[in-house]
């Protein structure tokens, strides 16, 4: 592996009785860059996540992160190791506020199982570290909010925050602006781009025109195989990828 590339996939495959979902996806991502993953719907986007970040098994292929061999460990350990996914459905505690989620996942980074049963004091130490993140994210006037009041919009921040408390050296969004207004798509937009200052970033992303104003490289997929890659620029004007995918009128 080359040490500008964080991640890297040789020859992916994954099969479900006789269907292949993903099919010889060999991908490459460079370090510090906003890498987007886009195609139709059952391009197999989701599924190629999936075998990243190791919820599913290859039928075949390798998994290369930091040039380490990551094809055969298990989420957690991956995620130990700095490549962390925030799932499209935000994945929060919703009767806990704000604080209370971001110093749990904090909780988790630092590995104390036992926190639990510690005194109050002890969890608040974290609190700085928390409301530090909390800031990050454009949360600080919806700290003590529980997350199940929170907009739709708010709630995928948080759940960002939450991810970014594990500081982790790659982000994995999968679809983090699905079912949001504009106002909202705007706000987590900047929010990637200023959490990509110092990390690198692979998403799913449906909205081309998030896709073309953050991404530095495109991956197209369609029927579970590369059909395209390079800038906004030039996948957009590459016919293969206008009939297969932006021609569709789907995301």
């Amino acid at each position: 592996m080359s040490d500008d590339l964080i991640l890297e996939t040789e020859d992916l495959t994954k099969e479900f009785a006789g269907f292949t979902a993903v099919n010889g996806v060999s991908l490459r991502v460079k370090r510090g860059t906003i890498h987007a993953l886009i195609g139709p719907n059952g391009a197999g986007k989701t599924t190629c996540f999936n075998l990243l970040t190791k919820f599913l098994s290859p039928t075949r292929g390798r998994i290369l992160f930091k040039g380490q061999d990551i094809t055969t460990l298990q989420p957690a350990d991956v995620a130990r190791l700095g490549l962390v996914r925030s799932f499209q459905i935000s994945a929060v505690f919703p009767h806990m506020s704000v604080l209370e989620n971001v110093r749990i996942a904090l909780q988790r980074a630092r590995g104390g199982s036992f926190d639990f049963w510690r005194s109050a004091s002890t969890l608040n130490d974290l609190n700085g570290r928390a409301m530090e993140l909390i800031e990050d994210v454009g949360l600080t006037s919806f700290a003590d909010w529980a997350a199940v009041e929170l907009p739709y919009g708010r709630k995928r921040a948080l759940e960002i925050a939450t991810t970014l408390a594990l500081d982790p050296e790659m982000l994995l969004l999968d679809e983090p602006t699905a079912g949001m207004g504009h106002e909202d798509i705007d706000r987590i937009a900047q929010l990637i781009k200023r959490v990509a200052a110092d990390r690198t970033v692979l998403m799913v992303e449906h909205n081309l025109s998030v896709v073309s104003d953050l991404s530095h490289t495109i991956t197209v997929l369609t029927r579970g195989r590369v059909l395209a890659e390079g800038d906004y620029e030039t996948v957009s004007k590459n016919p293969e990828v206008r009939e297969a995918y932006m021609g569709t009128g789907h995301a």
